[in-house]
């Protein structure tokens, strides 16, 4: 079925493009609040402040990279530069699979899991400020509800009903 075309000025008026333009804005501004705050109390970006979660949550704080850049949604270029400043700070270590040399691991360091601990009261401790100010308990489970509907893996299925 041939695509149908639609006037530009008509699109941005529907409610799915509303809807799509107020989620990239939130997204944006909120990235940039977040990066900035933890960037200037913690000397983490908000991907090496995602990367160290993921892997303090992962079975022996190890994943491996690939799994990590799907995680965090990163290119394998990306979450090599990341995972390369990580290392450089000591928060994050490579190593290798006994069992297949060419499987690389990110393994977060005592350091690493330390750092996490202390940024993570200062990043929850916005989120709640912020989006308890905004929203209602009720409203934040509809939200939670709502966003939880749109597909989590860009190359998963497309949104069921």
């Amino acid at each position: 079925m041939p695509a149908q075309r639609v006037e530009p000025r008509v699109a941005r008026e529907t409610p799915e493009v509303q809807a799509w333009a107020q989620l990239l804005r939130a997204h944006s501004a909120l990235t940039r609040r977040f990066s900035t705050e933890l960037l200037t109390m913690h000397g983490l970006t908000l991907n090496g402040y995602e990367v160290l979660l993921h892997l303090a949550h992962s079975p022996g704080r190890r994943l491996r990279r690939v799994d990590l850049a799907e995680s965090v949604l990163l290119t394998p270029s990306g979450i090599t530069r990341l995972l390369d400043g990580l290392e450089r700070a000591g928060y994050v270590s490579r190593s290798t699979s006994e069992q297949d040399a060419r499987v690389s691991y990110a393994v977060l360091t005592d350091e690493g899991y330390e750092k996490l601990r202390r940024a993570a009261p200062t990043h929850v401790g916005s989120i709640r400020e912020l989006f308890g100010q905004v929203f209602s308990s009720d409203e934040l489970e509809m939200l939670a509800e709502l966003l939880g509907r749109l597909p989590a893996d860009p190359g998963g299925p497309e949104c069921e009903p």
